[in-house]
């Protein structure tokens, strides 16, 4: 059965030889010695034939090159040659022997060298097999032929110069040179695209030694000089000579691998290259036709079966058919441009957006921006007949979507333009596509009749043009090209796209699957092979490591020197390993031609999505993989490719990045995308964006309308609607302007473990002063959009910093079970989740409180008091959660969990400090005496926190607040889980003496500037907490607000005449418009001031 498994045939008579043969075993099957001798000599009779010519005049043979044999010569010749094939013909429907006689022979021709097209011989057996075998017996032999080669190429051993490869690569390009056996391989169902893509492939060797490549990388290098980070330094001055002689023999090494390869390359682009044919129309339809309806029917099995491996295209393979496909497409698209002039060129190359709704591709059950495909259809119907003149017949939609329709539809319909009719007849779904999988969008397209009439007539009666939504295998090359008055595949313009002359149509389609493709598996897998990259950077810190050690190794201990030198040895052979390796990888998958591919894939999809968005409400029906893709392209030339080949070499890199830069601004917001993932992605992709100095830039030199809308997006209230990502966006906007905000690494982590090169390690600060101006300006203009944006801010801190704090408790009452020792690695996850959370909040405070002041200071704005006494309570209730002694906070975090590292007291202390240094020290006079008294008189605050934050701890009873007023139970601002009591400072995991936290002892972060005006703060606040306690008198239970008992009634509501603070009453009717105690409907709402007994 090992027949059976490896060349797919059931017919045991009929097992191929084996390929590598055991020495001392014999195979499974002896050799047909017979049929074997006579097929050899029956082709040597072949041969000789056509190398014979008759003399007329001298009567007698002559002996002539059979390059100038032709087809139609001497009828005697022609009548022998039928005689041998009587007998040669059913020979080469065994599979034994078309592999080893046949095959043999036509390698044996083109073992000569030079280029397929000059062996004529090859053209001219074909030739006579389809003219003295029967049909049968020809399909058979070629089948079999093909399919042996395929075997061949993929199972043959690895060397150096690829000859095995080079040589199946090149019978097959010269096979497939003849027309009719093209053509015929191709319609056939044992030569699909998917078992096609073998050809395509060059396989990494697993073992350098059987592969060769340590005769050809006789050198081999790996970085040696790191940061202290463990990042690769690159700096040639530092090399030594030694250094610099094996880097360039490596790199001289790597070069030569990579010619080689090339060659392949380039034989398996000229294969692409004749399947595309478009011109072979003489027997038939042309090649490129047929290869383009086997590789949509390739595309919809890889996209419907994922969750069938056996079924899928295996992720290599199809990043190599990629790269050459691409290849392929460009070559066929200039030339076609350079024989029409006017028309775009493949570096111009876009996907029209009238592709996406016109029904001529078919995107099988994949997304649309807008959802599925019959809904968009339904609810876009009119904007189709206004912008792109299709017109969709609502009996199909009916039948195509199950939908009930409008009873008046036929009404409206007729109510149209003039001219808009529905035509066609819808089409039966042919069998391979009748998959239960697909959904009720694949149906439509597949059934659902479109008409479209041509745009930019006359206002007469219009010529109609009727046009079908053809199965894959069943259009011709007029539904794709077109003809007169038929627009084929860009059918349905819309108006607002430009007419520019596109060459060949159907390489557009290609150009559509090649996206897809991407989108698949290919970027997944780019993704994987970094991971050798990371294994050579890893083992080549580990022997520096090793060395140093070795270096540092007391003589007296001879033990531990052998042992390290054991390490050496085994780091040293994994590194000559994998650095080899790695050439090859270079070479096949991180080659400089492979980057500009991806880059030539991101340009097409940025031009394909602006195209899109000029439609409209259109653009609803472009799939989403198109947006995936140019985020994924772009990610992976920055992440992937680099550092051997760095993104700003490539042509038009800068306005590459602004045009990225624009898609992501625009669209992350844009309401005609609905579906949840790809708004995610979209909202990551520019979080990411804004974290870089270059894609920063490429954001700020988008136009100032598109930044200003952007940031108004991202100042949207964040109720109802994802807000994390949005909340990070605006943080790093910030990093590198917030007090003590300037570090790459978490300072409490590189003092606790400053030699651990695997902390996490965060971007280098780029703020952008530019974005941050348009917020300021959104903020102090639109009042409205500023209070709510604040308020939603305020309240996912309360949310994030109470589920923190209940986090921890849940996690310290673990930790302290005698029974086991052990918390859930995901509740430590996102309790660390709500820690950041809550820290980028309190950035984003301590940012709106820096640029726009006046929305917490300027109390004529309708919302400020509030605002502000909100923030207060917040800051209040955070401080006291984290400074007090041996509190929740400080035994969770001596704990050192791991997954919890970035729980600490520096980031959120740092963060609280900044805002209550713009607010108490850098605003002015009267702002500053607001934000002091609304700051002492929450019933929260504690001038000991305060203390805490330059370690001075001091006994905190006696300068409290203004009053500790009776605070009932869970009426805090943080609700019940942190407004009640702190736990008990016994049982603490921690030290029992420990030191406080400082500001002082962060003196790199923190500058003497800040460290000051937190000192002139504190003095502030203790001044004023002095006096207010002195001058504050003492106030009934009867004249406190009955809700929160911290601040004197000052509000009446009407018309109930029920009373409380201010601050209470207008934070109550941003939600609720009822009083209270009656629950009327309040209308209004009064000062209040207490009579004068």
């Amino acid at each position: 059965m090992m027949g059976q498994r490896r060349g797919g045939t059931a017919r045991l008579p009929d097992l191929m030889p084996l390929t590598y043969p055991v020495d001392g075993y014999l195979p499974l099957q002896d050799p047909p010695t017979a049929d074997l001798v006579k097929a050899h000599k029956l082709l040597g009779y072949i041969k000789n034939v056509l190398t014979t010519s008759i003399d007329a005049q001298e009567e007698r043979l002559v002996e002539k090159d059979c390059a100038v044999w032709r087809l139609h010569g001497d009828p005697t010749v022609l009548i022998t040659l039928a005689h041998i094939f009587n007998h040669f013909a059913p020979l080469m429907c065994k599979v034994y022997l078309v592999e080893d006689v046949l095959m043999n022979f036509l390698l044996g021709i083109l073992e000569g060298g030079g280029s397929v097209d000059e062996h004529p011989l090859i053209q001219q057996l074909l030739d006579l097999f389809w003219l003295l075998m029967e049909d049968y017996e020809v399909n058979e032999c070629l089948k079999q032929l093909m399919m042996s080669l395929l075997r061949a190429y993929r199972f043959s051993p690895i060397i150096p110069d690829l000859g095995f490869q080079i040589h199946f690569l090149r019978l097959t390009t010269a096979v497939l040179y003849h027309e009719k056996s093209r053509k015929f391989l191709l319609n056939s169902s044992t030569f699909d695209v998917l078992r096609s893509v073998v050809f395509f492939y060059i396989k990494t060797p697993l073992r350098v030694k059987e592969a060769g490549l340590e005769e050809l990388i006789l050198t081999t290098w790996w970085p040696t000089h790191f940061d202290k980070e463990g990042r690769d330094e690159r700096d040639a001055a530092e090399e030594s000579a030694d250094e610099r002689l094996r880097r360039r023999a490596y790199e001289r090494g790597c070069q030569r691998l990579k010619k080689r390869i090339e060659v392949v390359e380039e034989l398996q682009v000229q294969i692409l290259k004749l399947l595309l044919n478009n011109k072979d129309k003489t027997s038939g339809e042309a090649s490129r036709y047929i290869f383009l309806n086997k590789f949509r029917k390739f595309l919809q099995e890889n996209a419907s079966n994922r969750g069938h491996p056996t079924a899928l295209c295996p992720p290599e393979y199809m990043v190599c058919f990629l790269h050459r496909l691409i290849a392929a497409v460009r070559g066929c698209w200039d030339d076609s441009s350079r024989k029409a002039p006017g028309s775009i060129g493949s570096d111009e190359a876009f996907v029209p957006p009238q592709i996406f709704y016109n029904g001529k591709v078919d995107y099988f059950d994949l997304q649309r921006l807008g959802g599925l495909l019959s809904h968009l259809k339904k609810t876009l119907r009119d904007d189709l007949a206004s912008k792109a003149n299709i017109i969709i017949d609502p009996s199909e939609i009916q039948a195509a979507s199950m939908d009930d329709l409008d009873e008046d539809e036929e009404t409206g319909a007729a109510q149209r333009p003039f001219g808009a009719a529905a035509m066609g007849g819808a089409l039966a779904r042919p069998s391979w596509l009748s998959s239960p999988t697909l959904g009720r969008a694949n149906r439509f397209l597949s059934s659902a009749a479109v008409s479209l009439m041509t745009p930019r007539r006359p206002l007469t009666q219009p010529e109609k043009v009727k046009v079908r939504t053809l199965a894959v295998e069943h259009r011709t090359e007029e539904d794709i090209e077109g003809s007169h008055g038929n627009d084929g595949l860009l059918l349905g313009r819309p108006l607002e796209e430009p007419d520019q002359p596109i060459a060949d149509k159907s390489l557009l389609e290609i150009v559509d699957g090649i996206v897809m493709m991407y989108n698949l598996s290919v970027h997944q897998q780019l993704g994987k092979m970094v991971v050798v990259s990371d294994d050579v950077h890893e083992y080549a810190v580990a022997l520096k490591d090793t060395e140093e050690k070795i270096a540092r190794c007391p003589a007296r201990r001879p033990d531990i020197l052998e042992e390290l030198q054991k390490s050496q040895k085994v780091f040293a052979e994994k590194l000559n390993h994998l650095s080899r390796r790695l050439a090859w990888i270079n070479a096949t998958i991180y080659s400089k031609d492979k980057m500009l591919d991806v880059y030539w894939l991101l340009r097409v999809c940025i031009r394909t999505i602006e195209h899109a968005d000029h439609t409209g409400s259109l653009f609803a029906f472009a799939p989403e993989f198109y947006l995936n893709v140019a985020m994924n392209a772009y990610s992976a030339l920055k992440n992937y490719f680099s550092p051997t080949h760095s993104m700003e070499e490539l042509p038009g890199y800068e306005e590459t990045l602004a045009q990225l830069a624009a898609i992501l601004a625009k669209h992350f917001a844009d309401p005609r995308i609905v579906g949840t993932d790809i708004k995610d992605s979209l909202m990551q992709a520019l979080a990411s964006y804004v974290c870089y100095p270059q894609s920063l830039r490429a954001v700020e030199r988008i136009p100032e309308e598109q930044r200003v809308a952007m940031m108004k997006n991202l100042l949207a209230p964040y109720e109802q609607r994802p807000w994390a990502q949005t909340n990070w966006i605006l943080v790093r906007l910030w990093r590198g302007c917030g007090f003590g905000y300037r570090y790459t690494r978490l300072p409490h982590l590189l003092k606790t473990k400053p030699e651990d090169a695997n902390l996490p390690s965060l971007q280098k600060p780029c703020p952008s002063l530019l974005l941050q101006r348009h917020m300021a300006e959104l903020l102090s203009v639109d009042k409205d959009m500023a209070a709510s944006f604040l308020n939603s801010v305020l309240n996912q801190l309360n949310w994030a910093f109470s589920e923190f704090i209940g986090m921890i408790q849940e996690i310290q009452q673990a930790a302290e079970r005698p029974e086991r020792n052990f918390v859930d690695t995901r509740q430590l996850k996102v309790c660390a989740t709500c820690f950041d959370l809550s820290v980028s909040l309190l950035r984003v405070l301590e940012m709106t409180v820096t640029l726009v002041p006046e929305i917490f200071l300027d109390w004529s704005r309708p919302s400020a008091e509030l605002l502000l006494r909100r923030l207060a309570q917040l800051l209040n209730q955070v401080l006291n959660r984290v400074t007090a002694e041996k509190n929740l906070f400080d035994r969770v975090v001596n704990l050192r969990l791991p997954g919890l590292e970035s729980v600490d007291h520096y980031p959120i202390l740092v963060a609280v400090t900044g805002v209550l240094v713009r607010i108490l020290v850098d605003g002015h006079k009267q702002g500053i005496s607001r934000a002091a008294s609304v700051l002492l008189s929450d019933p929260c605050f504690q001038l000991h926190s305060i203390q805490h934050l330059l370690g001075e701890g001091g006994d905190s009873s006696g300068v409290l607040a203004s009053v500790t007023s009776i605070t009932r139970p869970g009426a805090g601002p943080l609700g019940p889980s942190v407004a009640s009591s702190m736990p008990p400072a016994t049982g603490s995991a921690g030290p029992a003496e420990r030191r406080h936290f400082s500001l002082h002892a962060y003196s790199d972060y923190i500058s003497q500037e800040e460290k000051q005006k937190v000192e002139l703060m504190l003095a502030f606040l203790t001044e004023e907490s002095k006096q207010a306690a002195a001058s504050t008198a003492p106030t009934s239970e009867e004249d406190l607000c009955p809700i929160c008992y911290a601040h004197p009634i000052s509000a009446i509501f009407k018309p109930c005449s029920h009373k409380s603070c201010k601050a209470c009453i207008n934070q109550h009717l941003m939600n609720n418009k009822d009083c209270f105690f009656c629950k009327a409907t309040i209308t209004g709402v009064g000062d209040y001031s207490k009579p004068p007994p």
